[in-house]
């Protein structure tokens, strides 16, 4: 929603409307002391230099003796490749009301062989935390070291892993050493960015993930792993709280299942667990005021932590959650409603610590996701794939605010229980202790708009509620120097500005918000805008205006009780994501209008504005006492002052331009699979030649092991060559193989294609399985059926390795780290009985800079087709020039094909460009998507349903030559590369945060 030029003229105040909408009722908490008041949360954490004292009750986490509610959003940085492209990100979850990020380390992703582990280039830890202090925002470190709940291959365990000696169960010293290993290298870089320490900013620290335990939580040996795990870290110097994620809220690994050392009646040990509730259900009751006996009733003396409460879902191969949509229908499922009804029912059962799971979409370029996902892992987030703030953040900023103003949510306990008059509607009742202040949580499990009475309370008039929604109202609330009787909107936050107190009020377009404030002498009473009304009546003034007409409305409040002037502010939540409190060293401040801010500094009487522009819209500020000027985005800002107490500009800001984007032409090809050649020479590649194998695949009596991990081969394609000397009788060859969801596998036998046999494409009861095994057999020519030297050529598109699981349901009993096989498991001939001697072929050494999980086996990737610094104008013999990237002949293999373009965005625009492929359905082949030497993605185009790959900047160079590869993989039943290759602009805002370059293989 673009806000208009009235939006931005302060109206005069009119005569007072003769509304009466006075309460009636009473509802009291219950009362009790604590040790710690309500008060003011602790302010925005740094890197400041000083120690902090981080502790619990069984209400909330407690910095330096202040209560926190912890809201934090997680990102993944590894799904980002563009580090300076995190800064972005991190700006946008603390705008949105954010005061944590959660963040996953993996293993696999920083660990490409026993006892190396790399934090270099996109892989930095360091900078990241340094960035996540630097925009002041506390960190859940997340280092497993299993991850499953990442969506990543092996559950985030390396390749090398899966087939290591000894490491055949969660507690063998083998494998404990390979995780002590892991864990020190992590351990070294975070604390020195430890919250406690003053370093930086890491609040809380993760210890494995959905850990049932081998034999379950109570087995010896699961509680030997936990506490070993658990005496690792603090022996590593990290003496944040610890927590361990449960995801299904059953109570494993609450405080005193395990031996941690602590002392009796002490612990620094936090119960965390996960809340998925699907939509349209409704959501459970988990936290400590539920009555079903899960979640955080399983630790009554910590606070309700839910480690990952789910804001949208992954998408696997054919779409089964999307409906075969992407990530579009996700989005419209997990919807603001579907945020709403679930973080409401869990800050109204005691929930005090957040994490919601993802907050921001990302990519799983390369090798680098589980099976079951495709490339895109925008997850139906609040911040999408393209970095682009998404309606779905409107909940998380308004509720994110709310808890960082209102201090009294941070301690609340069970009152009355209250009966609407509809009774589709559950009312959860609380109650602050200290202050009085009463919150009800209002939810409408129905698929129908409620309005509702609540008899007993002080909102005195009814109260609207969307279909399958939920809304929190407060009454009895001090707002300032000012008195809250009762809303029918949700509060949104509470702040004092310069010398006025400014609050706002939210809810849904077309609602009507109404307000009452106990004012026992009439106060001077404005409406700035058309939209509001007013009345006094009997020691209360009442407002009440409609939401979604002319953006924000503002009613000025002066005198009364209070000289303190008051600001109300109301909006519906498009609008709500245009207003942005902040907090500066001199005080808050709040800024309207723009659709980001990322920044405020004060320097003399200037502040100093910083953010991003979409289209056409005006600026508001409320500042600090001395702030008479205005700079956005270090350009000046005339401004006047309004009746509203802000700066308001003078005229609007214009639009950001579209950038334009190139057509894709100049593309050139190259047939591939030399491996495929009876006179290939493999004399190079490794001779698959073991009898024996440490992993969980049997291995055929009296045939070697041909399994990729086996021999070192753990990410991308793999090829195969069998020599045997005689094919007499012969009829046809059986090659059984083992891949992830949507593997494949292509033979040829002396150069000759025997055929194509594809893993089925996946349905509701197949969407999680995470190995997918099939015996191809073909049928072997006659002309081949003779004596004399032959090669049997096969090539297995393994795809990714399973994480732990158990008939679909994750997790699995134990932690062990085997997997089964991935590639050819076992060859047979009918006929016949050749000896057949084999050798093998994957990834080469992957180099510096995209490391093991962006390299694959293709031949043109091991020769380098995929860099910008190839040169495919050396043989052009061997490239043809053609029109588009696509060929309608009937071949099975590989086909490459190379481009460049250039780009030329004006350096403040943050472009966010996109490669579209399409084509006919039915066409059978998939392309792998490499943009300036990494690979981004995978296209299949008769399974999707994904069309839309991203470009991250840095990767991509928007002021410069870009190399774009495809290497198209064909089946040879149809013809093969997409019928239309074309760029795509997905967003764009004038700001952003500078970008530096990614280096690129070959440049």
């Amino acid at each position: 929603m673009e806000l208009s030029r009235r939006t931005f003229t302060a109206l005069a105040g009119t005569a007072a409307l003769g509304l009466a909408l006075a309460g009636s009722g009473t509802a009291t908490g219950t009362n009790g002391t604590r040790a710690v008041p309500t008060g003011p949360p602790p302010a925005p954490p740094r890197a400041d230099g000083r120690r902090h004292e981080v502790g619990f009750d069984r209400y909330s986490l407690l910095v330096d003796g202040r209560r926190l509610v912890l809201w934090s959003g997680e990102m993944h940085p590894f799904r980002l490749p563009s580090p300076s492209l995190w800064r972005d990100v991190l700006q946008k979850l603390r705008a949105h009301g954010h005061n944590a990020v959660s963040v996953p380390v993996p293993w696999n992703v920083h660990s490409p062989a026993p006892g190396r582990h790399d934090f270099t280039g996109v892989r930095d830890l360091d900078l990241f935390l340094t960035m996540a202090a630097e925009e002041r925002l506390y960190v859940v470190l997340r280092p497993g070291p299993y991850l499953g709940t990442a969506d990543l291959d092996a559950g985030g365990f390396p390749g090398w892993l899966t087939v290591a000696e000894g490491a055949a169960g969660a507690a063998d010293p083998a494998y404990l050493g390979h995780v002590d290993a892991w864990l020190s290298a992590v351990d070294a870089i975070a604390v020195r960015h430890l919250f406690t320490g003053g370093g930086g900013t890491v609040l809380l620290y993760q210890i494995e993930d959905r850990y049932e335990g081998r034999g379950g939580s109570g087995s010896a040996g699961a509680g030997a792993y936990m506490s070993h795990l658990f005496g690792k870290v603090r022996a590593d110097g990290i003496d944040v709280p610890l927590f361990h994620n449960d995801g299904g809220a059953d109570g494993l690994w609450a405080p005193g299942s395990f031996p941690t050392g602590a002392k009796k009646g002490k612990s620094d040990w936090l119960y965390g667990f996960e809340s998925s509730p699907v939509p349209g259900e409704a959501p459970a009751d988990l936290g400590h005021f539920g009555g079903r006996g899960k979640g955080a009733r399983a630790s009554a003396r910590t606070p309700g932590f839910v480690a990952g409460a789910a804001v949208g879902a992954s998408d696997p191969w054919g779409g089964v959650t999307s409906r075969g949509k992407g990530y579009i229908e996700v989005r419209e499922r997990w919807d603001p409603a579907y945020e709403r009804s679930s973080l409401l029912t869990g800050l109204a059962n005691g929930i005090t610590l957040h994490n919601t799971r993802v907050a921001a979409g990302g990519t799983s370029w390369g090798w680098l996701a589980s099976p079951h996902v495709y490339t895109s892992y925008d997850y139906g987030a609040p911040i999408d794939q393209a970095r682009r703030p998404t309606a779905k953040l409107a909940p998380l900023q308004q509720l994110g605010h709310l808890l960082r103003t209102v201090p009294d949510l941070a301690r609340l306990e069970p009152a009355p229980a209250v009966r609407p008059e509809d009774d589709r509607l559950k009312v959860y009742h609380l109650a602050n202790p200290d202050t009085d202040a009463q919150v009800y949580v209002l939810r409408n499990d129905s698929a129908e708009e409620v309005r509702s009475a609540l008899p007993g309370t002080d909102v005195g008039v009814p109260v609207t509620v969307g279909a399958r929604d939920a809304k929190l109202l407060v009454t009895g609330l001090d707002l300032g120097r000012r008195r809250l009787a009762f809303t029918t909107a949700q509060p949104m936050f509470a702040m004092t500005v310069g010398r006025q107190d400014i609050a706002a009020f939210v809810g849904r377009a077309g609602e009507t918000a109404q307000v009452g404030l106990d004012c026992e002498v009439q106060p001077l009473t404005n409406r700035l805008d058309l939209e509001p009304a007013w009345s006094y009546d009997r020691g209360r003034l009442n407002v009440v205006t409609p939401l979604g007409v002319g953006g924000l409305s503002r009613v000025l409040i002066e005198g009364g009780d209070s000289e303190t002037p008051m600001l109300l502010l109301f909006a519906d939540d498009a609008t709500a994501q245009r207003l942005w409190p902040y907090e500066t060293p001199s005080g808050p401040l709040l800024v309207y209008g723009p659709p980001l801010l990322r920044s405020a500094t004060l320097r003399g009487s200037t502040v100093h504005l910083t953010g991003d522009i979409t289209g056409e819209t005006g600026l508001e500020v409320w500042a600090p006492r001395g702030i008479t000027a205005v700079t956005w985005n270090g350009q000046p800002v005339r401004t006047t002052v309004s009746r509203a107490g802000c700066l308001v500009m003078e005229g609007l800001m214009p639009g950001t331009p579209a950038p334009s984007l190139p057509a894709l032409t100049g593309w050139r090809r190259r047939a591939e699979n030399p491996e495929s050649e009876p006179d290939f020479d493999d004399a190079r590649w490794t001779a698959a030649d073991r009898t024996a194998s440490p992993g969980t695949t049997p291995v055929p009596e009296g045939r070697p092991v041909l399994f990729a991990d086996d021999y070192g081969f753990h990410y991308g394609d793999v090829w195969y060559r069998g020599h045997f000397e005689d094919a007499r009788g012969a009829t046809s060859v059986s090659l059984s193989y083992s891949t992830g969801t949507q593997g494949l596998l292509m033979a040829w036998l002396d150069g000759k294609p025997l055929g194509t046999h594809r893993m089925p494409v996946p349905d509701e009861d197949t969407a999680d399985r995470g190995t997918w095994t099939a015996t191809a057999t073909f049928r072997v020519p006659k002309r081949l059926r003779k004596r004399g030297k032959h090669v049997l050529s096969v090539l297995v598109r393994r795809m990714q390795q399973e994480g732990d699981t158990t008939a679909g349901r994750e997790p699995a009993a134990g932690r062990g780290t085997r997997r089964a096989a991935r590639g050819l498991t076992g060859v047979g001939f009918e006929g016949a009985s050749p000896e057949v001697s084999w050798r093998i072929q994957g990834a080469g050494a992957p180099d510096r800079v995209r490391g093991a999980l962006n390299n694959g086996g293709l031949y043109g990737e091991r020769e380098g087709w995929h860099l910008p610094g190839y040169g495919d104008d050396r043989d052009r013999n061997a490239w043809e020039a053609v029109d588009q990237p696509r060929e309608d002949r009937r071949r099975q293999g590989v086909t490459w094909y190379r481009t460049e373009f250039r780009l030329d965005v004006d350096p403040d625009v943050d472009a966010s460009v996109g490669l579209v492929l399409e084509d006919e359905p039915e066409r059978a082949y998939r392309v792998q998507i490499f943009l300036n030497g990494w690979n981004m993605g995978q296209y299949i185009n008769d399974v999707g349903p994904q069309h839309t790959f991203m470009l991250p900047n840095g990767i991509l160079r928007t002021r410069g030559t870009n190399t774009l590869a495809l290497a198209v993989l064909s089946d040879g039943t149809t013809p093969s590369g997409p019928g239309r290759a074309r760029l795509t602009l997905v967003g764009a805002a004038r700001g952003g945060v500078p970008v530096e370059a990614v280096e690129s293989p070959g440049r």
